[in-house]
């Protein structure tokens, strides 16, 4: 194994990792399905790139396209519009019903198909897509980051904001540049992007969580009748 695929499955497991333990804590500690399950498929997603890679399977393997329908569910409606449903509940005190959870998770599967069964006929529009959804959903995550630092959260919110840049950065290069001495499987842009998305699910459940906290310090008066409760 090349330093190179060394690199690659360390990114992928630190992805996988944080993705599966923080996915169960969003649904075990907080009952946030949409985040829990976003965070658990994009692990799943990140152990079948994984065996993917270290077997060399090609293009004509169910698992590319099991890779290439889970890229597109998350990069179309679950790290968007999932990601800010998600998070608005402890921004907007927002709780989504059953039928809002399942209807997200169903229509990030329909237009993940679309997107990646037709991908060729689509073409460059599907590609911009991406990256239109990212940009709205980066103009909330960086309310989101505003909103930690507001609260006095301001490791969370630096943290929440590197992420989100990197995050941003990321997406925009994902179909439209090549980096110089890459492979044809993109290995080093992977790397980066895998590692990415790890940082982002760990930053984003820790400042979740830091801002849960804080909206129950302000709650507990309301609650008990007595002064805020200090950390």
């Amino acid at each position: 194994m090349s330093i190179k695929e060394l690199l690659f499955a360390v990114a992928d497991i630190w992805m996988v990792a944080v993705g599966f333990t923080y996915g169960i804590k969003f649904i075990r500690n907080y009952r946030n399905y949409l985040l829990g399950i976003e965070w658990i498929v994009v692990a799943t997603s990140g152990t079948n790139f994984l065996i993917y890679g270290l077997l060399k399977a090609g293009h004509d393997s169910p698992m590319y396209a099991f890779a290439y329908f889970l890229d597109a569910f998350s990069r179309s409606v679950g790290i968007t519009l999932i990601l800010v449903l998600g998070l608005m509940k402890v921004t907007h005190r927002y709780k989504p019903s059953a039928t809002v959870d399942v209807g997200a998770f169903a229509l990030a599967g329909v237009v993940g198909f679309v997107l990646s069964t037709y991908a060729e006929e689509i073409g460059t529009p599907g590609k911009i897509f991406y990256i239109v959804v990212n940009v709205l959903t980066t103009c909330f995550l960086i309310y989101f980051s505003k909103r930690l630092w507001d609260i006095g959260e301001r490791g969370h919110a630096v943290w929440a904001g590197v992420a989100t840049a990197c995050g941003f950065l990321i997406a925009a290069t994902y179909d439209f540049v090549h980096i110089p001495g890459d492979d044809a499987e993109h290995t080093i842009f992977y790397i980066f992007a895998l590692s990415t998305w790890g940082l982002q699910m760990f930053a984003y459940y820790r400042a979740y969580r830091a801002f849960d906290a804080y909206n129950k310090r302000v709650d507990a008066p309301a609650v008990t009748g007595d002064a805020p409760v200090t950390a």
